[in-house]
């Protein structure tokens, strides 16, 4: 098998079983374990999956920027952000992360909740400048233009004097190997920041981020109060999510 032949291989695997083990899929193939880990390197510097130890995992399609983001499961973001707002309490505080489906959430937010809105997203603050009984607060800091968002030291020190009633959490990557994940490093510790002033987490997931993995944790499956997600009831990702104890809110 040539070693093009083989990467589409490796892809179509991929696709199919929704991870790969290096040595397994070597053994299989009956190739040296090092020409699959040199094909998962060439794969993962095109983007076409996340390496992790000892194989890869599907990359997330939320990795792209944010304008190419926002045409990307609109309708699935918008059916997420329907049922998010459910857990909004009357009168009570959110933390509304960044991101296009955060963005859906702010947008669908009822005219008439009464609610704090804290976030580090430009783009939520200009979704409810219109929203009459809405009080917005802007957490400073440095942009972070791939997401639209303010982090760093001053927007950690800002988010740290708030107390919410729900962190809603925007995520890039749902997989119960790695967790909840997201593609920058900074941006990861900005949202486990976050995470730690709110009493309940709420994860967004739209189902394309299901069995998916960015480079960096943001937290682990156990550390978030739900996953509220599109994806099919019985997907198998969900069935070994449930199986380590999280809790699926259907969207």
């Amino acid at each position: 098998m040539l070693a093009a032949e083989r990467r589409d291989f490796l892809l179509a695997r991929l696709q199919a079983d929704g991870k790969l083990i290096a040595k397994d899929i070597a053994t299989e193939l009956g190739v040296a374990e090092d020409s699959i880990r040199r094909d998962l390197r060439e794969l993962a510097a095109a983007g076409l999956c996340q390496r992790v130890y000892g194989g890869a995992l599907p990359v997330s399609p939320a990795v792209a920027d944010y304008a190419s983001r926002t045409t990307v499961a609109t309708s699935s973001k918008q059916r997420v952000a329907a049922v998010a707002i459910t857990l909004i309490p009357p009168g009570g505080t959110v933390l509304l992360d960044g991101g296009t489906t955060a963005l859906a959430v702010a947008e669908a937010l009822p005219r008439d909740l009464a609610v704090t809105v804290v976030t580090h997203s430009p783009t939520v603050v200009v979704a409810l400048l219109d929203h009459p009984t809405a009080d917005v607060y802007l957490l400073g800091g440095r942009l972070f233009k791939h997401s639209a968002v303010t982090s760093g030291a001053a927007a950690a020190e800002a988010a740290r004097q708030v107390n919410a009633d729900v962190f809603l959490l925007g995520v890039t990557g749902v997989h119960p190997e790695t967790g909840l994940t997201t593609g920058d490093a900074d941006e990861a510790a900005m949202k486990r920041t976050l995470a730690q002033q709110a009493a309940d987490t709420y994860v967004l997931a739209s189902r394309e981020k299901i069995g998916t993995a960015s480079p960096f944790q943001v937290l682990p499956i156990s550390g978030v109060s739900g996953i509220i997600t599109d994806a099919p009831t019985d997907h198998p990702i969900l069935s070994k999510l449930r199986g380590q104890g999280a809790s699926i809110i259907p969207a």
